[in-house]
Order: C-alpha cells, then sequence, then structure tokens
C-alpha cells in the first residue's frame, strides 16, 4: 500500500514493480515544483503545460525501460529532464526546410503583418522587410505546437478551421497556439536585438 510516508526511490521502486499509485503519488508530490520551475522559464502557460506533460511522459519511459539509477533523488533528476525540454524547444535545430528561401522573401509573405500594428512607419516598414529572412528561422526555435500552427497559417495558407481539423483541435486552441507563438516571437526578437528603431 502506498503512503505519503514512503521516500521517492520507494515509490520509484513499487512503480517499477507494476504499482500505478506510486507514480501518482510521486506525481503529486513535486508536480507543483516541477511545473513551477519550468513556467518561471516559460512565463508561457500553454507551453509550459506542454513541457510539463512531456517532461512525465519522459519520465514514464525512462522508469518503465529501468533507466532511471539516481536513487533518492527524484526531484533533481526530473527537474533536469523538464530543464533540457525548455531548452531543446528554444535551441531546435531546422529539421525541415518548410519553405525555400526565394518563397520567403515573395512579397505576400511578411510575419510582421502579424506581428506589429497596423500604424506603422516607412523606416518599420523597411525593418520588417530586412528582417523578414531572420524570422523565418526564428520560427524554427518556436515550442512544436505553436512552430506547426504558424507554418499552416503563414506557408500553406490553411485557415483556422482547417488547421484545427488537421491538429484534431478546436479552433479556439488554434487561435491560442497562434497567440502564443506571435508573442513568443516578439519576444525572440528582442531578445536577439533583431529589433532595435521600435
Amino acid at each position: 500500500m502506498v503512503t505519503k510516508r514512503m521516500d521517492d526511490s520507494l515509490l520509484v521502486t513499487l512503480y517499477q514493480e507494476g504499482n500505478e499509485k506510486a507514480f501518482e503519488e510521486l506525481l503529486l508530490r513535486h508536480k507543483d515544483r516541477i511545473y513551477r520551475a519550468i513556467y518561471l522559464k516559460i512565463r508561457n502557460q500553454e507551453l509550459a503545460e506542454d513541457i510539463f506533460q512531456e517532461t512525465f511522459v519522459k519520465i514514464v519511459k525512462t522508469l518503465k525501460l529501468g533507466n532511471y539509477n539516481e536513487e533518492g533523488k527524484f526531484l533533481p533528476w526530473a527537474l533536469r529532464i523538464a530543464n533540457n525540454l525548455v531548452i531543446d524547444h528554444f535551441r531546435k535545430a531546422n529539421k525541415v526546410r518548410m519553405i525555400s528561401e526565394a518563397s520567403s522573401k515573395r512579397d505576400d509573405f511578411n510575419i510582421f503583418s502579424t506581428l506589429s500594428s497596423d500604424d506603422k512607419n516607412v523606416q518599420e516598414n523597411w525593418c520588417q522587410r530586412e528582417l523578414e529572412e531572420q524570422m523565418v528561422h526564428l520560427i524554427e526555435f518556436l515550442p512544436e505546437s505553436q512552430s506547426e500552427i504558424l507554418k499552416m497559417r503563414l506557408y500553406e495558407d490553411l485557415s483556422f478551421k482547417e488547421i484545427a481539423d488537421r491538429e484534431n483541435i478546436s479552433i479556439n486552441t488554434a487561435l491560442g497556439r497562434m497567440r502564443y507563438a506571435l508573442i513568443n516571437l516578439r519576444k525572440m526578437v528582442e531578445q536577439n536585438q533583431l529589433v532595435t528603431d521600435y
């Protein structure tokens, strides 16, 4: 019988022996701390929740494969997994070339048209055209759930209903991911000092 008095190492052992309740106790015990650690790095609730879920999927797989060897140090180990997933999301390599260099420069593609307000002066428009190619590369550093929505919308010209159908999500979820993608792109632009005159 699993109890709250059991230490992490015993719960891990019980779970590896097939006791699902032991993992439930580990999750309840540490979920707030792990989620908070992710959120403080991401500052994005939807993305933090995605990475939190990924973290526990990876934890479960590792434990079930018997690859956990840090007895008594479950929380630091879990936090390292979470941190590595955060890093992976922002340092993801450009694995798939979604559009050619030529098409990224076509006249009707300008991601800043969705990032910026309608009231843009001549200098801002010039900066936007100059930074367009760099923006294309920044998309690859977004969380996958956000980058895919953005690519489908910008490169395939899909409606949000079509995106929702393809991803098997609600239209509101698709809109929310698009919004977070644009917010994160703006942050990356600022962090990388790609825009200095706004």
